[in-house]
């Protein structure tokens, strides 16, 4: 389980600030069995632990002598910069499932796109799924190599959990699966037979019209 340490935090409201400008990052610990706790962390430590563990998987939270098992449960970001300005903690019973939204990870590549030319098509990017807090995935690895005509499938109760994780979707649901490459086609107007004669008998009357004109002499005034 990855480790972050953090501080109890009496700053609070705008003294917010304060904290940030050491490098320090506002949270709070809350869950169903203890009262929430205001808390500061190490920016840069929290931005090595999220990349680690991500939102699905337990983080040992060590406060002063405890240590708590927790989950990152929300995340705010400055709109304009995107950096972390806050982060919520929450302690999940150990003894009851949860919860969470998992994402899923692409590996290998289908022979149906290399060999056929088709186009990957990922119907499912992340999936709910419900099991102990100890037990949930950070990601759930999706394997394309079986791709291998426009026929085959990945499927949900293809994937690989751990015997704890419930996977909450129809398991017949498709995750991915190989098209045929797209043809792009140009389609020009279609002019009927009927109207195309009549435009080349008019241009050829115009032209025998043209030629029998002789050109007037311009007679000048005395």
């Amino acid at each position: 389980m990855v480790k972050l340490k953090a501080k109890k935090r009496d700053a609070l409201g705008n003294k917010n600030n304060t904290l940030k400008e050491k490098g320090l990052l506002p949270a709070v610990l809350y869950g169903s069995a203890i009262k929430n706790i205001p808390l500061q962390i190490d920016k840069k430590e929290f931005e090595m632990v999220y990349r680690a563990a991500g939102e699905s998987s337990l983080i040992s939270l060590e406060v002063g002598d405890k240590e708590f098992s927790v989950l990152v449960h929300q995340i705010a970001r400055d709109p304009m910069k995107g950096d972390f300005i806050h982060v919520d903690f929450y302690q999940p019973s150990l003894k009851k499932k949860v919860e969470a939204e998992i994402p899923l990870v692409f590996e290998g590549e289908a022979p149906a796109v290399k060999g056929l030319g088709g186009i990957l098509e990922k119907e499912i990017q992340s999936l709910e799924v419900k099991g102990l807090a100890k037990d949930l995935p950070r990601e759930i690895r999706v394997d394309l190599t079986g791709l291998e005509t426009f026929e085959d499938r990945v499927l949900v109760k293809d994937l690989k959990v751990s015997a704890g994780v419930e996977i909450m979707k129809d398991e017949n649901e498709i995750v991915a699966h190989v098209v045929p490459p797209r043809e792009e086609k140009i389609e020009e107007e279609a002019v009927p037979e009927e109207a195309a004669a009549g435009v080349e008998g008019e241009a050829k009357e115009d032209k025998e019209d043209k030629e029998g004109e002789t050109p007037q002499e311009e007679t000048k005034s005395e």
